[in-house]
């Protein structure tokens, strides 16, 4: 696999699609923060660790709207490993007129696109979710 981060928000999207409750991703430390970041922000319901060593995962439990549309619509990866993508803080504009969010990797850590203007910084934009 080419691209984790791209495999792990369309994991999360097509688990929503397909109704499912919980979604299982492999580990790894920057998986696991960025869902954190998504707990955070409210996109999604649940993380969790599981298992040791080499069989870790992370089970991301999923929100649905109105009992049958999942939170989240849509992804789109903007930074790619062959082609990243870097953001000024002026150059941050809002997601889908402010439904949607970005998430950026920046010095100070993972943040959206919100924290991020406030911040005042820049950094990586991994991708967009809305």
């Amino acid at each position: 696999m080419t691209d984790p981060i791209a495999d792990m928000i369309i994991r999360i999207k097509n688990g929503g699609e397909s109704h499912k409750d919980i979604v299982s991703i492999p580990y790894s430390n920057l998986k696991f923060e960025i869902c954190n970041t998504l707990l955070k922000h409210g996109i999604i319901a649940s993380v969790a660790k599981k298992g040791k060593k080499v069989t870790k995962s992370i089970e991301v439990g999923l929100i649905y709207e109105d009992g049958d549309l999942p939170r989240i619509q849509g992804v789109k990866r903007v930074s790619k490993p062959s082609k990243r993508v870097y953001r000024k803080a002026s150059e941050i504009k809002p997601v889908k007129s402010g439904y949607g969010n970005l998430i950026l990797s920046t010095p100070q850590g993972l943040m959206t696109d919100v924290e991020a203007r406030k911040a005042k910084v820049g950094g990586e934009a991994l991708f967009q979710i809305w």
